[in-house]
């Protein structure tokens, strides 16, 4: 049995520089086992399967797989499906937008161009207690007093959030993955990010971890940048839209743009490019 198979770049400044993930239509023809079998060998950070929807408002269903196990939701793996998608002849419902479905819900998807935005789960919030806290800070090697603001929060990927006071703070953390992973039990990781000087091109520089499900550094990562919007627009500080830089420390160029819609919504946005295409083989 062969099924379509796309590898797609997302979130790039340019070329392989963004987060790959592989998607694969026709996901039905494979069972939960199959699926997390391929994730597991395609070993990217998520590996995506497209399945028929099971409510007629949605367009397709999506099931996203990391090397370890599924996930409800994820973004550089929702908008690089739905490029791939698109690519191979789907045709929006809505015209100028998708609606996916997944485990956390109905996500709606808006076609502007040559970029594809998400709208992002409405964000829950909790406490990150102090000794947690500490934990982590002892982690990546950062002092109590270099902490702005911290959180843990729920956009379907649950991310244990911290703004540091500077975006060199944020470069020069180096993390103990083996503590990290400890202190971010039941989390998908940390993402931690600091604020650039006015007149710079991005306004954020964020760095995401997820020693959980064996990525170390998540190149450039959506549902991490959510987290990071949802914390700005908390604290009162967002601009309508703003772009956000990831990947530096690991040799990729990431872009992500942010924008809020006037009832609070987040939209989490940007490029994203095929860069292989064809089909994956289950034949023994």
């Amino acid at each position: 049995m062969n099924l379509p198979f796309f590898q797609v770049d997302v979130f790039g400044g340019a070329p392989f520089k963004g987060n790959p993930v592989a998607v694969i239509l026709d996901g039905d023809k494979l069972t939960s086992s199959q699926m997390l079998e391929i994730a597991n060998w395609t070993n990217l950070s998520e590996t995506t399967f497209v399945c028929e929807p099971t409510t007629s408002n949605a367009d397709y269903r999506l099931r996203i797989f990391t090397t370890q196990g599924e996930l409800p939701f994820a973004g550089h793996p929702t908008i690089g499906s739905a490029t791939a998608l698109l690519a191979y002849g789907l045709t929006p419902k809505i015209a100028g937008m998708l609606v996916q479905e997944c485990d956390q819900g109905l996500v709606p998807l808006h076609l502007l161009g040559n970029r594809i935005f998400f709208e992002l789960p409405a964000p829950g919030y909790a406490p990150l207690g102090e000794h947690r806290l500490l934990d982590i800070l002892a982690a990546i090697g950062v002092h109590r007093e270099s902490v702005c603001n911290a959180a843990i929060i729920d956009v379907g990927a649950v991310w244990i959030t911290l703004q540091l006071r500077s975006v060199q703070d944020v470069l020069d953390l180096k993390p103990d993955i083996n503590c990290l992973a400890q202190a971010t039990t039941n989390c998908t990781g940390l993402t931690v990010f600091g604020l650039y000087a006015d007149g710079d091109s991005a306004l954020v520089e964020v760095r995401s971890f997820v020693p959980g499900d064996a990525v170390p550094e998540d190149p450039v990562c959506g549902s991490g940048n959510g987290c990071v919007a949802a914390m700005l627009q908390r604290s009162g500080i967002a601009p309508s839209r703003y772009s956000a830089s990831q990947g530096n420390k690991v040799g990729r160029d990431g872009r992500i743009e942010v924008e809020f819609s006037s009832d609070g919504t987040i939209l989490i946005g940007g490029v994203s490019a095929i860069r292989v295409q064809g089909s994956i083989s289950l034949t023994p």
